[in-house]
């Protein structure tokens, strides 16, 4: 996955994969919102999935079977380093600091959100 950012559309389907696990690409359809794309563009975005490292397959005969190899907490973590390498000076301060004015969060909303993280991490 290094280095490898999904598209929109990619993300739309791997969303998919993390939320419902291993499908086929039938199956995806049935769990794509309306308007639904042809099966033949979600076919291709699986295909370029599995080149880019992010899902692979299991054969049942004809059938595929896709199951995602990454995590969506590891993309996550991909992602948001590459934002923050992008916009904020690699700084995670940087970024914490834009949030907080963005969404004028007071210093008790602050202390809540540092509290949580410590407790997540134990």
């Amino acid at each position: 996955m290094k280095n490898k950012k999904l598209t929109k559309a990619e993300e739309e389907v791997m969303q998919l994969f993390w939320a419902n696990g291993p499908n086929t690409v039938s199956k995806l359809m049935k769990l794509m919102p309306n308007p639904k794309p042809a099966q033949t563009t979600i076919s291709s975005f699986v295909r370029i999935l599995e080149k880019k490292g992010f899902v692979g397959h299991k054969s049942f005969g004809r059938t595929f079977e896709y199951f995602p190899i990454i995590t969506q907490s590891e993309y996550s973590k991909f992602s948001l380093k590459s934002l923050v390498g992008n916009y904020f000076n690699g700084s995670m301060s940087q970024l914490v600091s834009f949030i907080a004015k963005e969404e004028d969060l007071s210093l008790s909303e602050i202390s809540e959100l540092i509290e949580s993280s410590k407790n997540e991490t134990k």
